[in-house]
């Protein structure tokens, strides 16, 4: 297996003395073969030892050797640069102000001889006042992008005659792998003749037209072949008509194939990530690390209320609780933060501000939702009207939830609340308040006005205020946290069928909707009735398989008359 390490960004500024820069980049790059992103090295005297580049084969970002004093920068065994960040977005290798000032020391020779590609990115060597070789190599061989820019100013005198050589001995020739090749050869080659083209997949050349006999890969390397993508993690199964996991997957880390990630990273589809993009959440399911897809708002925790310093919510704090999915600790809701509190400069509370804890899942901590002032206007508790659980993990008997001499208070609207782990409710002087008492607490816990009594379509265990998405339960179907006479079995543009659970939810888009008569019996593809375009073995699909990955290679399939997906002949390549 290759020695990966992580690159910096430091650009040309530096932490701490030279010293400590110089072990820190020793201790980094001792025997690394890959570096994951770049390689600057910055204002280091003529006296440093850097040897221990000698084992760096690859670097995936971009090279910064500048203001520096040592005579010869040893990566000789550097075979590619891909540049996937670039210095000042445009150059790949950046060799700049390699001289002492007063004195005689500086860079005399790029140690390069074996660099043969640059990915992306182009060249720019300005001021080293004794380098005199490098400026001499054919550049245009080396880089892929024949637009990107190539500056070489102000160096030192040239001395490579005719032949273009990375220094004075007779092994620093430069080796050309693109531009003395046949016409035929659309990369590199080994050779001049037609025969001796590189496989599409290398990059910066190779000893044979194997894609095992690269220097290095193009994309990925598959334990030691040069492949376009690493195994994939799923692949279409023929007989069951599914993509189905592959046993043989592996995982892009850089630009290698590897079984599994590193210690540090995250499996993110078939890639090995560092961090999970911000729509997905980092999930250990098998001992194995992945980023999967939160489904709405992603977990976030964040700290409540109840300190000397943040005794309640308030104008100051509110912006705290942005996306806020779990409350540790406490809510509090006093009347210094609904309506300012003058002597610590604090405004009034925007009542539209409140809005933020909709996406409040959870409250976990001592004395947990108290409610001892509320707006004028505001007659509901509904945003919270997301909140599903208060633990309520207090260590003396005391209260979970408190709504206390709230006048404008006509009903709970605490929909979604489910469960109250430990604690006592205490909801009293809210003159106004309704529907509080139709709420079975013995369940939700491990005086009503005429006319104020739950929606019908609720079922006997009550409400949290008036309307169908305000139930505790429903008496028939639900729809989104609403409770519904019926789903849309068999009207409507969407049709839906139940689930265990009385919730109505949307038939699969491939199902072919059905005239008075259910379009399907579940969510998924094969539990349609009829399909809308193609089917494939039991599953309704919007085309046929073309080019998808199987066990044996690439799968091709064609629509029948009847729409049904059949397999191409075998000897059709493209479909």
């Amino acid at each position: 297996a290759m020695v990966v390490c992580s690159g910096t960004q430091n650009d040309l500024s530096t932490t701490g003395n030279s010293e400590i820069q110089y072990n820190l980049m020793r201790e980094r790059y001792t025997g690394c073969e890959i570096v994951m992103g770049n390689l600057e090295i910055t204002m280091m005297e003529h006296t440093r030892d850097f040897s221990f580049l000698q084992s760096i084969r690859e670097v995936t970002g971009y090279i910064l050797f500048a203001i520096n004093e040592f005579s010869r920068l040893p990566l000789d065994h550097l075979r590619v640069i891909r540049g996937t960040t670039l210095y000042e977005d445009q150059y790949a290798l950046a060799v700049m102000v390699n001289y002492q000032k007063e004195g005689q020391h500086g860079l005399q020779e790029l140690g390069l001889t074996h660099l043969t590609e640059i990915l992306e990115g182009g060249v720019k060597i300005i001021q080293n006042k004794y380098l005199s070789y490098a400026p001499q190599v054919i550049w245009q061989d080396i880089v892929k992008d024949g637009a990107a820019p190539i500056i070489l100013e102000d160096n030192g005198p040239e001395t490579c005659e005719d032949v273009p050589c990375w220094g004075p001995g007779n092994d620093t020739c430069q080796i050309l792998t693109k531009t003395v090749c046949a016409p035929q050869c659309n990369g590199r080659c080994f050779g001049r003749n037609p025969s001796e083209c590189c496989h599409n997949e290398c990059a910066g050349g190779c000893t044979g037209p194997l894609d095992t006999d690269c220097f290095a890969c193009r994309n990925f390397n598959n334990s030691g072949s040069c492949v376009p993508q690493c195994p994939q993690t799923v692949i279409y199964n023929k007989h069951t008509f599914k993509l189905e996991p592959n046993p043989d997957a592996k995982y892009q880390y850089g630009s290698i194939c590897v079984s599994q990630c590193p210690t540090n990273f995250v499996v993110d589809g078939s890639s090995c990530v560092s961090n999970c993009p911000t729509h997905k959440m980092e999930v250990e399911k098998n001992g194995v690390k992945r980023c999967e897809l939160c489904g709405g708002l992603c977990p976030k925790a964040c700290r409540g209320t109840g300190t000397q310093n943040r005794q309640t919510v308030d104008a100051l704090n509110i912006d705290s609780f942005i996306n806020c999915t779990k409350i540790q600790g406490s809510l509090h809701f006093l009347v210094t933060g609904i309506h300012g509190d003058d002597y610590n400069n604090i405004p009034a509370l925007d009542p539209e501000k409140l809005k933020i804890f909709n996406t409040v899942r959870e409250i976990t901590g001592l004395y947990i939702l108290s409610i001892q002032s509320w707006p004028e206007n505001m007659t509901d508790l509904s945003v919270f009207s997301n909140l599903q659980t208060i633990q309520g993990r207090t260590l003396y008997r005391g209260y979970s939830l408190l709504v206390m001499k709230i006048p404008s208070l006509t009903s709970l609207g605490l929909r979604s609340l489910q469960r109250i782990n430990d604690g006592s409710v205490y909801i009293t002087g809210n003159k106004k308040l309704c529907y509080h008492d139709t709420v079975n607490w013995t369940r939700i816990l491990t005086s009503i006005e005429m006319g104020h009594v739950c929606d019908t379509l609720c079922s006997s265990e009550g409400c949290w205020g008036p309307g169908p998405d305000q139930c505790l339960s429903c008496k028939n179907y639900s729809r989104g946290g609403t409770c519904v006479p019926e789903c849309m079995f068999v009207t409507g543009e969407t049709r839906e069928f139940a689930d265990a659970s009385g919730e109505c939810m949307p038939c699969h888009p491939e199902c072919k909707v059905q005239e008075g008569k259910e379009t399907c019996i579940g969510p998924g593809a094969d539990e349609c009735v009829a399909c809308a375009n193609r089917q494939d073995g039991p599953h309704c699909v919007s085309s046929c398989p073309e080019g998808v990955m199987g066990g044996e290679g690439v799968i091709f399939k064609y629509p029948n008359k009847q729409g049904r997906c059949e397999p191409c002949h075998i000897n059709c390549t493209q479909g």
